[in-house]
């Protein structure tokens, strides 16, 4: 299987800003793993919109995937709260 590229949005630097650096790092190893399975068994595709949700722990990230081109766009980083704002 290819290699997808993940590309981070800028705003996402902005949302990790606000979290604890431990779980900042446990969070990008989540984001570097989209690389080589975008689709992770415990992902969920989020309903009307072309967007999937991942956990980790009490944050979540939403990204996007476009397999045409093998990118991973992450879009939204933070407290499940803050997510979905």
């Amino acid at each position: 299987m290819a290699l997808y590229r993940v590309i981070v949005k800028d705003s996402v630097s902005k949302d990790l800003k606000k979290i604890p650096k431990k779980d900042v790092n446990r969070i990008l190893s989540t984001i570097r793993a989209l690389a080589e399975n975008p689709r992770p068994p415990q992902s969920k595709k989020l309903s009307g919109q072309d967007r999937y949700r991942l956990r980790q722990g009490n944050y979540r990230i939403l990204y996007a995937i476009e397999d045409d081109q093998l990118i991973v766009c992450v879009v939204k980083a933070g407290d499940r709260r803050d997510v979905y704002r």
